[in-house]
């Protein structure tokens, strides 16, 4: 008997560890989870152009919640995308220029609902 349990043992360890995690939110495993996509449903997002030092146009974006997504990180791929400068601070995100219409269809296609984002 003690050599039977010592077989089992991995058997029963590789179905533990085969078994998905659950969302603490939904209580949907992380491949199912719907969590990020109802976030990015609820959010309203406004794409402004401000003028700054000596008549410098300058987009900004806010109302993305940066709680559960890295505006860093949207703010790295947006400047990549727009080949600009920018930054993301206090909620928003700035980039220098004007790339409203750039930023509305990167956001778009991150999966940002195209009635819920703004555009000013």
């Amino acid at each position: 008997m003690l050599d039977l349990k010592i077989l089992y043992t991995p058997i029963i360890i590789l179905v533990l560890s085969v078994m998905a995690e659950i969302c603490p939110i939904c209580g949907l495993p992380k491949d199912l989870c719907v969590c990020s996509e109802i976030e990015k449903e609820q959010q309203r997002i406004r794409i402004r152009l401000e003028t700054r030092k000596f008549g410098r146009p300058t987009t900004i974006v806010d109302g993305i919640n940066n709680k559960n997504t890295n505006l860093a990180n949207i703010a790295q791929q947006l400047k990549s995308f727009c080949a600009c400068g920018g930054t993301a601070k206090n909620g928003q995100i700035m980039l220098q220029g004007d790339h409203r219409e750039k930023v509305r269809q990167y956001l778009v296609r991150l999966g940002y609902p195209e009635e819920n984002i703004e555009l000013q």
